[in-house]
């Protein structure tokens, strides 16, 4: 009677095939490279705002509307011109009296103002029917 013993078993190697695994990362690759969304990134976007080029005789008195966060008074405020404003509401009551809505607005940022104030000075030119609005980054 012949009985196997545990030695000769222990002494094998074991081999797996790898050609699941192989497959299995080919199809997660594939699956990543079709789901991932490729956009433009944000510098390569163009401005909503085209300058045209005018001579001087088609010079015109209106210039664009730029609203400007910046640091006043210990918080910060909207400029537009000259005028400081605190809220958003006066920022949109002074947009709706600009009459060249259809260059478009500048909203100019300084990189320490807080974004909500970026967001509602965009919304408050959006209300106050300008055709495009444009974020600019202050240096």
């Amino acid at each position: 009677m012949k009985l196997s013993s545990r030695k000769r078993e222990q002494g094998r190697k074991i081999t797996l095939s790898m050609t699941s695994m192989i497959d299995v990362v080919f199809l997660l690759l594939i699956f990543f490279m079709t789901t991932a969304s490729f956009v433009k990134t944000e510098r390569d976007l163009d401005s909503a705002i085209k300058v045209n080029d005018k001579s001087s005789s088609e010079a015109t008195d209106m210039e664009p509307a730029i609203v400007e966060i910046v640091p006043g008074g210990g918080s910060f405020v909207y400029r537009v011109g000259g005028r400081e404003l605190m809220s958003r509401e006066e920022l949109e009551e002074v947009l709706r009296g600009f009459p060249n809505k259809l260059d478009g607005a500048f909203v100019q940022v300084s990189d320490e103002a807080p974004f909500r104030m970026a967001a509602a000075a965009i919304q408050a030119c959006k209300n106050a029917d300008f055709e495009a609005v444009s974020y600019v980054p202050l240096d």
